[in-house]
């Protein structure tokens, strides 16, 4: 009778100790689930950019642009070369989805003239910043690096008055590649004061964007301006960078001329972006 009853013990001591293994296992799951379920929703992923791809810069200008912005292409007399002229030369990219860009140099009787035209889009490889917000902080680095000098107190806030009228007219008007940016004339009839050409943030183009304008060399050597137009529609970054160098010392390209070109280039840009 008393080795029955040990043996009855035994059993329900190993019938308690089976329960409370497979009570356990339960509510530890159960406590799994619900961290599982906790950690999906505090982490919501950012919102993809606008864009999912980029046009071909090679082939996003039209003739007629290409013709404004550089004069000596309707120099070229050959035919197969001015082809080539119009056709540009794409930069090399792993990735034409990613970043895209093109340049083009012709020479003229009066000077050379280079364009560069880059497309960039940013994605953003943290779930917690969104395409935009990434490119929004590579642009700033990018406005930065351009060390923009601050507004003069004579000049109107950028883009504004008289600067932004003149810009818009030099925009609609015909395309100004007949008339060298070099001669005198361009300078002497302009109706915009320095301070209102100076490199300035502009507020009508994009999201943000700036423009840089840059003379390289001296009075007694031949002298480069280099007009930089950048702007950013969602996460896509553009920037444009226009050049040239008249063959002549002592001649500097009139800025406001070089600035309307490129100006006008950023806004068809944006338009084939569609923002």
């Amino acid at each position: 009778m008393q080795r029955k009853a040990y043996v009855s013990g035994t059993a329900a001591l190993l019938a308690a100790l089976l329960a409370g293994c497979t009570s356990g296992s339960g509510s530890g799951g159960s406590t799994d689930d619900a961290n599982r379920g906790q950690a999906g929703t505090a982490t919501a992923a950012a919102q993809p950019g606008k864009y999912d791809t980029l046009p071909e810069p090679c082939g996003a200008l039209s003739h007629s642009t290409l013709d404004s912005l550089l004069p000596g292409i309707k120099q070229i007399t050959d035919e197969e070369q001015r082809e080539k002229a119009y056709e540009g030369d794409a930069t090399v990219t792993f990735d034409t989805d990613r970043k895209a860009g093109c340049r083009w140099k012709v020479e003229s009787t009066d000077a050379t003239d280079h364009l560069f035209v880059d497309f960039e889009r940013v994605v953003s490889y943290d779930n917690s910043v969104s395409d935009d917000a990434q490119a929004q902080e590579l642009f700033a680095e990018k406005q930065t690096a351009a060390d923009l000098p601050e507004p003069s107190a004579s000049a109107s806030s950028p883009d504004s008055g008289s600067n932004a009228a003149s810009a818009a007219d030099v925009s609609s008007s015909p395309d100004p590649g007949s008339s060298p940016s070099s001669t005198p004339s361009s300078s002497a009839s302009s109706s915009i004061t320095p301070s209102a050409l100076q490199p300035r943030t502009l507020s009508d183009l994009g999201d943000e964007a700036f423009l840089n304008d840059v003379v390289s060399g001296s009075g007694s050597t031949v002298q480069q301006r280099t007009v930089t137009v950048a702007f950013r529609t969602s996460n896509v970054i553009v920037t444009i960078e226009y050049a040239e160098q008249p063959v002549t010392v002592g001649v500097v390209p009139d800025s406001e001329e070089m600035q309307g070109r490129a100006r006008n280039l950023a806004s068809k840009l944006a338009d084939v972006l569609g923002g």
